[in-house]
């Protein structure tokens, strides 16, 4: 149980979530207030949520990231400093969209695509009126709009017309480059997460805020109590809910129902002979339909292949498990590298994150007309409950940064109840 000082069943405050918002939060409140008890409750057995990192098996130096990975809008993203600080290794191979390398033909036919898709998104952007959903941008009969809409599953998680138009144009991840953490985004998260008073495997099911003085929290370790209670898990969760409000919260619950979990999952292949791939390329699996991969070839020039899959196809492929993923994958490959490829590739790790119990999928997403409703999600209840994590960001929601910058943000002002309220 890394940092609990287990001093009780009685707390100041009570952080619900070890994600990048809930160990920011608690490692703001140790530096605003060393004064206060602290602790933090994860269900899982570590701490990152939804970054997290494993070795690739027989080198377990070369980390994958099988939640988040990029540091996006690196130069002012909070994880880049704290990567650093921490001795850990930030690499700034530019992402494939950053001018990155990219495996494609520079033909007619993928020249016509980019056009469409750049006047697309162009249509988004200057989007005005009612919030509709990203599918009613397209245009009908476009021969790319498979492309575009596999695109828009992997910003999202989510096929496009369940998404909303005003919260895509709300998205800003900060200036800059995006870049990468050698060691790991998920191992960055949880070291910085090493000095939080934390217990692991604890479910949190009840959280009762009837009496003005302490909030009762039920876990499966018995009941706690503190001043202040800071809930950081994903909407998917609230929206279940898992953890019950004694009396109910029906505003919170409704808002994170119409901001779900959108779904990305990631495979990592192995690569027999790391010469058979270019290194730290990128390739789209198939340019004309919605349900492809992404890939990356040989990522900071490892010997693995990053796939990632998004939206139905991704629910599909967790349906099918592991084996379908891998053939799916490897399929199209071989149909960019042809069929001796195969023979290179074996299965190094996957995520499923929709079945990853006490979280439910990837990154949130409003539906139309809910953009608002991340504001919801964030406000305090009663100066005594607080909220936290990537779907309560204005603008910097699906990122582990905007997780991080609205656990600073909620224990600032968890802190100022306190002094309002000692």
């Amino acid at each position: 149980m890394p940092g609990d000082n287990g001093k009780g069943a009685d707390k100041d405050v009570v952080i619900i979530g070890g994600g990048a918002a809930g160990v920011a939060a608690a490692r703001r409140l140790q530096a605003i207030r060393p004064d206060l008890s602290i602790l933090l409750l994860e269900a899982g057995d570590r701490l990152g949520g939804r970054a997290w990192t494993v070795g690739l098996p027989g080198a377990s130096d070369v980390a994958l990231d099988l939640g988040c990975g990029w540091l996006h809008g690196a130069r002012t993203n909070a994880w880049t400093a704290i990567a650093e600080a921490v001795g850990l290794t930030v690499d700034r191979t530019p992402a494939p969209w950053n001018g990155g390398r990219r495996l494609q033909r520079n033909d007619a036919e993928t020249q016509a695509a980019q056009a469409a898709i750049g006047a697309y998104f162009e249509r988004l952007d200057s989007h005005e009126g009612d919030d509709t959903d990203l599918a009613a941008v397209l245009e009908p009969g476009n021969p790319w709009n498979g492309q575009i809409r596999a695109i828009g599953t992997y910003v999202t998680g989510a096929e496009l017309e369940r998404s909303s138009v005003a919260d895509y144009n709300r998205y800003d991840p900060g200036p800059g480059p995006d870049w990468r953490v050698r060691e790991g985004y998920g191992t960055l998260v949880s070291l910085y997460g090493k000095p939080v008073p934390a217990r692991l495997g604890v479910n949190v099911r009840r959280i009762d805020h009837r009496h003005a003085g302490r909030i009762g929290i039920e876990t499966t370790l018995g009941m706690l109590s503190a001043r202040a209670v800071l809930v950081t898990v994903s909407t998917n969760m609230l929206a279940a809910e898992k953890i019950a409000f004694d009396p109910p919260l029906p505003d919170k619950t409704q808002a994170a129902a119409r901001l779900p979990l959108g779904l990305a999952d990631k495979l990592f292949l192995g690569l027999a002979h790391p010469e058979a791939l270019p290194a730290d390329t990128h390739m789209l699996g198939a340019i004309s339909r919605g349900a492809t991969g992404t890939y990356q070839l040989r990522p900071l020039g490892n010997a693995v292949v990053e796939a990632y899959f998004a939206g139905d196809l991704a629910y599909d492929l967790e349906r099918e498990g592991k084996e379908a993923a891998f053939a799916f994958a490897a399929d199209e490959l071989a149909g960019q590298f042809g069929a001796d490829i195969r023979k290179e590739l074996s299965l190094a790790a996957i995520s499923a994150w929709a079945a990853t119990p006490h979280i439910g999928g990837s990154y949130s997403y409003a539906e139309p007309g809910a953009s608002d409703l991340r504001a919801v999600l964030a406000a305090p209840h009663d100066e005594r409950i607080f909220f936290a994590g990537e779907a309560c960001s204005h603008a910097r929601y699906s990122t582990a940064h905007g997780a991080y910058e609205t656990g600073v943000a909620a224990a600032e002002l968890l802190a100022a109840s306190f002094s309002k309220n000692p």
